[in-house]
């Protein structure tokens, strides 16, 4: 029912590799979930997309590695990956497995892009959709003998093609998410696309037009306190011509730019004290000294960086390669031939303390890019129902409620 991949001999990597895509053939109806019992062979290949699933190529050949120990240190942090690559209309969920492999979980969604998510729920921006997947498992629980987390799509709001970019969950579980389209800051509507909640100052009107090319989101208690936009342009598509040096953070209480002189910002994030966020430019992860106004760099990361994720004093970064006019030619192309390396496709896991590199996973093949990535704490091996799968029309939960007198079993 599934292939096993075993990293390359011309890499370092020993580590097994499981994956389970959409290529597979998962019989029609669920086994019944059960508490986890001893080690079984593991199940892989979930169900074929039918014509009807997005418009994304389902044969693409993506080769999968990874760095030795990274199926460890998943399970003894109790940990999983969740990855976006729009390019490939593809969301990966990293976990470990009960032989010790590192789990790969594909699903596709055409242009996913933002992803967040935790142990119960996960948000997904695609193309024109804004998805909320629920976990249904019940801890302790598992599924096909193997995942004990089973995402399945609850929601999808049609928004139309905003070009969304990063996510963040609300305290009250609710989702906010950057419109780059439009330069703002914006939450669902009942009845509209979008309703805006914040633009920056600098923004003169709600337009679609790509202005500043606003595009990351830093969430602090549980509410939006930092973006990250490529310059202050208030003309469509301005962003362009300011890639070098006219990337700025914003406060959104305040309105105050609070750091500047960026190349290309992403995926600003507040943890230990401090705000992370990727100069996407120059391929560094750092941190911005709010006294000075810069970035603070601590790690050179090779590829064009972009979807961060804090978990304790480990960043996953991550690394796509530079890909047309929009993001050549900048200051990261000089730091490759200095260091004599080649652009990956992937995502490194960063020491927070020394910038060293921990862990890594590296796809090659019809894959470029990454757009997004979150760490899942609290999971080890999750899956995710896809649109065109017998999960999606047979995997039915439900909510009692008791009558008075009744008792619960």
């Amino acid at each position: 029912m599934g292939e096993l991949y075993v990293a390359g001999k011309k890499r370092t990597s020993d580590t097994e590799i499981q994956a389970t895509t959409d290529k597979g053939e998962i019989e029609p109806g669920l086994k019944p979930i059960a508490v986890a019992s001893a080690p079984t062979p593991a199940p892989a290949d979930s169900s074929k997309p039918t014509a009807d699933e997005p418009a994304v190529d389902i044969a693409m050949q993506v080769e999968k590695s990874c760095s030795r120990g990274l199926a460890a240190w998943l399970a003894s942090s109790n940990l999983s990956l969740a990855i976006s690559s729009y390019q490939t209309g593809r969301v990966y969920l990293v976990g470990s497995d009960k032989l010790g492999r590192v789990s790969f979980f594909e699903r596709l969604f055409e242009r996913a892009m933002g992803i967040v998510g935790n142990a119960q729920r996960i948000y997904l921006g695609s193309l024109y959709q804004l998805w909320r997947f629920e976990n249904v498992l019940r801890p302790n629980e598992v599924i096909h003998a193997q995942f004990d987390k089973c995402y399945v799509p609850r929601n999808a709001q049609t928004i139309g093609d905003l070009d969304i970019h990063e996510l963040g969950i609300r305290k009250d579980g609710k989702v906010v998410f950057i419109n780059t389209k439009y330069s703002c800051v914006a939450e669902l509507s009942l009845t509209h696309s979008f309703k805006a909640i914040w633009k920056p100052d600098f923004i003169s009107k709600l337009a679609p037009e790509d202005r500043c090319h606003l595009n990351g989101l830093a969430m602090v208690d549980g509410a939006p306190k930092y973006v990250t936009a490529v310059c202050k342009s208030d003309a469509v598509d301005g962003w362009r011509d300011r890639r070098h040096d006219g990337g700025v953070v914003i406060d959104i209480d305040t309105n105050e730019i609070v750091c500047e002189g960026l190349s290309m910002p992403h995926s600003p994030r507040w943890a230990n004290g401090k705000l992370w966020l990727l100069n996407a430019g120059t391929g560094h992860l750092g941190w911005v000294d709010f006294a000075t106004k810069s970035f603070v760099p601590l790690a050179f990361l090779p590829g064009f960086v972009r979807g961060l994720s804090i978990f304790g004093n480990h960043a996953a970064v991550g690394l796509s390669k530079p890909r047309n006019q929009r993001f050549e030619g900048l200051q990261l192309d000089a730091e490759l031939t200095k260091r004599d390396v080649e652009p990956w496709c992937g995502v490194q896991i960063i020491s927070l303390t020394n910038g060293d590199v921990q862990h890594w996973i590296r796809f090659e093949g019809d894959i470029s890019e990454i757009f997004d990535l979150c760490f899942l704490p609290n999971v080890r091996n999750p899956m995710m129902v896809g649109l065109r799968t017998p999960e999606i029309r047979e995997l039915i939960t439900f909510e009692t409620e008791l009558q008075k007198g009744e008792v619960a079993p």
